[in-house]
């Protein structure tokens, strides 16, 4: 039962700062005009003929129907209404409701993400706990210094280095999700999207080609998704299992007789995982500020292409706002996840719990 205390205790904080963040959000919104506000709730089409009486009118119908001239918390309780509803607005960019336009693109965000994190959490689990144990030979620095170079590297960097040498130049990956002799397969009749993963998806339709060619253009994004990650975790893991294998139970179990690899992945890192999920926690924000960097650069359609759009054309308000929830729900989701796992691998804070 303290899991589920401790698990509902993390929705509930999850909860109340998406309340905190989408107040703040409404009420920079709020320096506008109710003129202007009246755009997030415009319909999707408005007639050609339409005189300036008429769309002045509308405007007034939308400020009075939505209460835009009330106070920020009246404002506030029919707008976060109307988004629990699905009602997120018209994106004149997307040229479709802002709320299906987010929910198209989200799979394949979430697919990058999801290969992205489980190339970097056991390769930097194995990285960290090789090096901690063989502190000062060969493996540690090696590791130390790939570390460094991973984590001088940013992603915009990685990935322009990733486009010339695995594209251009060897012309074993390219950009995009998908190659022109694969992409009208999603689109065809027979095709169902059980997951919106490509790669699964493929294999579940019977069409191991189609998520061949899935992961084919995946590996350039998700590699350098995962590198920088991937060294912060090993560090983090180095430096834990160097501080438990100092502590008096690893003397212990070394004077019993117990295996060096026994301790180190049993004993050594089964404590140190509660430092190991802290900073998966904290890095959900970061890979997902990360990921729509590497989306834009190797032109992969998932939600950066609403960001993009909602500032490449016209003002677009409704999908601005949009993609900002949206991603903050993606955040939250992920920590409150990773918090339960914690709880669930690490028995001291189920005591505490």
């Amino acid at each position: 039962m303290p899991v589920f205390r401790r698990l509902s205790f993390s929705i509930l904080r999850s909860l109340l700062t998406l309340v905190l963040i989408t107040a703040v959000l409404y009420a920079t919104v709020m320096l506008t005009p109710p003129e202007t506000l009246a755009s997030l709730y415009m319909p999707e089409k408005t007639s050609p003929r339409m005189t300036e009486e008429m769309y002045e009118a509308m405007i007034q119908d939308i400020i009075e129907k939505y209460h835009l001239d009330d106070p920020f918390p009246v404002q506030y309780v029919y707008w976060a209404g109307n988004l629990l509803r699905g009602n997120w607005g018209y994106s004149p960019n997307l040229q479709e409701n802002v709320f299906n336009g987010l929910t198209r693109r989200a799979p394949a965000t979430l697919e990058l993400t999801f290969y992205a994190i489980i190339i970097y959490f056991p390769l930097g689990l194995l990285s960290g706990v090789t090096a901690g144990n063989k502190k000062s030979g060969i493996a540690d620095r090696l590791f130390r210094t790939t570390a460094f170079i991973a984590t001088s590297l940013t992603p915009m960097i990685l990935a322009i280095i990733m486009m010339v040498v695995f594209y251009i130049t060897l012309r074993w990956f390219a950009p995009g999700r998908l190659g022109t002799a694969f992409a009208p397969l999603i689109e065809a009749e027979g095709y169902k999207a059980y997951t919106g993963f490509i790669t699964i998806d493929g294999l579940l339709n019977r069409n191991p080609g189609l998520t061949v060619d899935a992961l084919r253009h995946l590996a350039m994004p998700a590699i350098t998704l995962a590198f920088a990650q991937w060294a912060i975790l090993g560090r983090i893991t180095r430096a834990a299992v160097i501080e438990e294998n100092q502590k008096e139970y690893i003397t212990a179990g070394r004077a019993r007789g117990l295996r060096e690899s026994t301790l180190a992945w049993r004993y050594a890192l089964g404590n140190a995982t509660g430092p190991v999920l802290t900073h998966t926690i904290l890095s959900a924000a970061s890979l997902m500020t990360s990921v729509f960097v590497v989306e834009i650069i190797f032109n992969y359609p998932g939600l950066s292409t609403v960001g993009v759009k909602s500032l490449a054309f016209i003002p677009d308000a409704p999908s601005a706002m949009g993609f900002a929830i949206y991603s903050t729900v993606l955040v939250l989701i992920l920590t409150t996840l990773l918090d339960f796992l914690k709880v669930v691998v690490d028995p001291r804070l189920r005591e505490e719990s």
